[in-house]
């Protein structure tokens, strides 16, 4: 049985999960919600409890700005209800809302673990639905993690569609590129086939990182660097550099992975 569009929910378990996205949003979004007239940002489907978005409204009102405005979206009013204790307005608060944003015009959206329930012909009416009601310059971080927020992958949107997509990993924990497929946003993890584009990434990643074996004595972060520069010098357009590198991100243009 289909949910209608909007309809947003996710499960959580680890209060660290989205660290990894959160540095990442600060990092990348962070100049623009500077500039931002209304530093409202939106975690949309913050799941079983409020944990994510706590986190998120400390993290930024640290690393970007202290007057950030968080507000926690849920379609599901019994959860709205339940987060209710863990507001502190102005700075966070939870509603009931799904892609529609509940009437709010965000500077940024950040959507984990979300899309991931739907069907893959859904996604680009939801990320046209939420950047269609983002405030001029705004921001969409649409993407997936696993559990314990060791492995990741988010799309970067702006009203004009899909900018970039990120890969993340915990490289103390990282056997091999190849584990980031399961964590692909839902655009993208049914075309890790041979003859998508995607596919060839993660293919070209694996087979950097068998042949930086070498650098594994040095550590897992010295293997990866080595691994994305290799990727790099091999053709793919990898946006970041080293510095992001060293903490596990990989970020290409979307063009460059797009199905």
């Amino acid at each position: 049985m289909e949910r209608p569009l909007g309809v947003v929910t996710r499960g959580t378990t680890n209060p660290n999960r989205l660290r990894r996205v959160d540095n990442w949003i600060a990092a990348v979004g962070g100049d623009p919600l500077r500039a931002a007239a209304d530093p409202l940002v939106v975690d949309l489907g913050y799941g079983a409890t409020p944990v994510t978005a706590v986190e998120l409204r400390a993290r930024l009102a640290t690393r970007v700005r202290p007057d950030v405005r968080v507000v926690g979206l849920e379609i599901d009013p019994v959860r709205v209800a339940a987060a209710q204790p863990a507001a502190d307005p102005p700075g966070l608060t939870f509603a009931r809302g799904g892609f529609e944003l509940a009437g709010l015009r965000p500077a940024l959206v950040r959507a984990f673990n979300v899309l991931r329930q739907y069907d893959e012909g859904e996604v680009a009416d939801a990320w046209r639905t939420v950047t269609d009601r983002l405030a001029p310059g705004g921001l969409l971080v649409e993407g997936t993690c696993d559990e314990l927020g060791r492995l990741g992958a988010w799309v970067l949107l702006d009203a004009a569609g899909p900018r970039t997509l990120t890969l993340a990993a915990k490289l103390t924990t990282l056997a091999s590129p190849a584990s980031l497929a399961e964590r692909l946003p839902k655009a993208l993890i049914h075309r890790n086939v041979p003859g998508e584009r995607v596919h060839d990434l993660l293919d070209a990643l694996e087979h950097a990182w068998r042949s930086a074996a070498g650098y594994a004595p040095f550590g897992p972060r010295q293997r990866w660097l080595r691994t994305v520069a290799t990727v790099k010098e091999s053709g793919w357009p990898v946006q970041d550099r080293p510095a992001a590198w060293r903490h596990g991100y990989l970020t290409l243009p979307w063009p460059a992975v797009a199905p």
